[in-house]
């Protein structure tokens, strides 16, 4: 089963990545002045920023609308952020048609039952470890790590070693396996 779970991410060319939940623990902090705080992880990120460097793009769509994740993706150079989308599937299909890609060049990560019709679509459906179990049963590969907590450096370095990126990665930072 691992064979094809690295043979279809081979073929990827972008990554879309829920947040609430994927890229957060799911926690959401309010402050008193209604201010939203969320808590990222630094390995996902440069894990995201390392799959980017190897030539595949990564896009955000998330239901819930938020400064933070706006400013977080900023840092991150991701172009392609899609918020307050609780219908996911439109503009997981406008990404697709805006980087002329078809859908099994596409991985999706998610969490939750909302994330389940773009699941359906993509060549690689992913659940985070802490996923919902109706998510589980639609993913074609769980990551071991939970959401907020490394999974979405899960997910690049399982794309990055697919597609033989990976090494030149590490080498960037003087690492070699």
């Amino acid at each position: 089963m691992m064979r094809d779970i690295l043979d279809k991410a081979a073929q990827l060319r972008l990554v879309i990545f829920d947040v609430d939940g994927v890229l957060t623990d799911g926690g959401l902090f309010l402050g008193d002045d209604g201010q939203e705080y969320k808590a990222f992880s630094s390995r996902d990120g440069l894990g995201m920023k390392m799959l980017k460097n190897s030539g595949v793009e990564i896009g955000i769509i998330t239901g819930r609308t938020s400064q933070v994740v706006a400013y977080r993706m900023r840092s991150l150079s991701i172009e392609h952020v899609y918020q307050g989308r609780t219908h996911k599937v439109p503009a997981f299909e406008e990404l697709c048609q805006t980087l002329a890609l078809k859908p099994e060049q596409v991985a999706y990560v998610g969490d939750d039952v909302i994330d389940i019709p773009v699941m359906k679509r993509v060549g690689l459906a992913v659940a985070v470890a802490d996923a919902h179990p109706l998510t589980m049963e639609q993913a074609h590969w769980h990551t071991p790590s939970p959401g907020g907590r490394g999974a979405a450096r899960d997910v690049c370095e399982l794309i990055m070693q697919a597609q033989g990126t990976w090494t030149e990665q590490l080498a960037r930072f003087e690492v070699e396996l």
